[in-house]
């Protein structure tokens, strides 16, 4: 609705349409935005639950030697669900962003073509990535490419 300025009806089904043409590539974002997005909850929850680890084992021992909490599993425990379900609201977010990113270069790229929108830098990195690699093994290998990298392998 906001890109078109059609009704809801209308741009719903222009959305789906969207999703549809574009799906792989919509999939591809979403699997890696999840990636990140568990790789991120489980790193908070393990620095979470180290940070308490060591607070109640070294921090809080009595002087002279006893522990003053009988049990860190408990605790852990808590610190853990409440780490894992703020990380989930918050990183959630990303996979939004991911989401409307996708979307705004999928309506770019049918409407122009090819990405025309964007910071230079943004299609700098599209067309470096869709030029054809040169594979340097099949031209002869490193030395043949580049002759001054080649100097300092040379076995004489």
């Amino acid at each position: 609705m906001a890109v078109s300025g059609e009704g809801f009806c209308t741009s719903a089904w222009d959305g789906f349409m969207l999703n549809m043409k574009h799906g792989l590539e919509f999939a591809w974002a979403k699997v890696l935005a999840e990636l990140f997005i568990l790789t991120g909850k489980i790193s908070l929850v393990a620095l979470n639950c180290g940070v308490l680890y060591i607070t109640m084992n070294y921090v809080f021992m009595d002087f002279s030697g006893a522990e003053a909490v009988s049990s860190i599993y408990s605790p852990m425990i808590v610190v853990a669900v409440i780490t894992y379900v703020a990380a989930s609201v918050f990183l959630g977010l990303f996979s939004n962003t991911v989401l409307a990113l996708m979307t705004c270069l999928a309506i770019d790229v049918d409407l122009n073509g090819e990405p025309k929108f964007g910071p230079p830098t943004f299609h700098d990195s599209l067309d470096n990535f869709r030029t054809e690699k040169k594979d340097p093994i099949a031209d002869g290998g490193w030395a043949k490419s580049d002759p001054e990298a080649s100097k300092g392998n040379q076995v004489e």
